[in-house]
C-alpha cells in the first residue's frame, strides 16, 4: 500500500486492473491499512476509497492469527491470503518487501 503511495508503477497498474477488469480482486486488510497510514499518513484513506480494493475486517480468526505473528499487518496479511472457501488457490500477496515474507506459506508478487 505504502508502494502504491509512493507512485509504484506496478501497484498502480494492479489498482487499474481491479477497477477496470472483472475477476481482478486487491484486498486490503485493516490492519495492513494501518501500518501502510503510519509509515505515510493519509495512505489508509486513499486506498479505502479506491474502485476495485476490498478492505478486509479484522474478524476472529484473522484476531487469532495475530499472536503468531511479529505484527499485526503481517498476520491480517498473511491470514487474509490464505485459501478459504471463496478464494481455493488463496490470494497473492504484493510487497516491495518480499524477504519479509520468505517462508510463509502463500504466494508472493515483488513489487520492485
Amino acid at each position: 500500500m505504502v508502494a502504491a503511495g509512493r507512485g509504484n508503477l506496478l501497484a498502480s497498474r494492479l489498482i487499474h486492473r481491479a477497477h477496470a477488469e472483472a475477476g481482478w480482486h486487491l484486498y486490503a486488510p485493516t490492519c495492513a491499512l494501518v501500518e501502510a497510514d503510519r509509515a505515510r499518513p493519509g495512505t489508509a484513506e486513499h486506498i479505502a476509497v479506491l474502485p476495485g480494493i476490498t478492505v478486509v475486517d479484522l474478524d476472529l480468526p484473522a484476531a487469532l492469527a495475530l499472536a503468531r505473528e511479529t505484527t499485526w499487518a503481517t498476520a491480517h496479511t498473511r491470514h487474509t491470503a490464505l485459501p478459504t472457501p471463496e478464494r481455493p488457490d488463496g490470494a497473492v500477496i504484493d510487497t516491495a518487501a518480499p524477504d519479509q515474507r520468505a517462508g510463509q506459506p502463500v504466494r508472493i508478487l515483488d513489487l520492485t
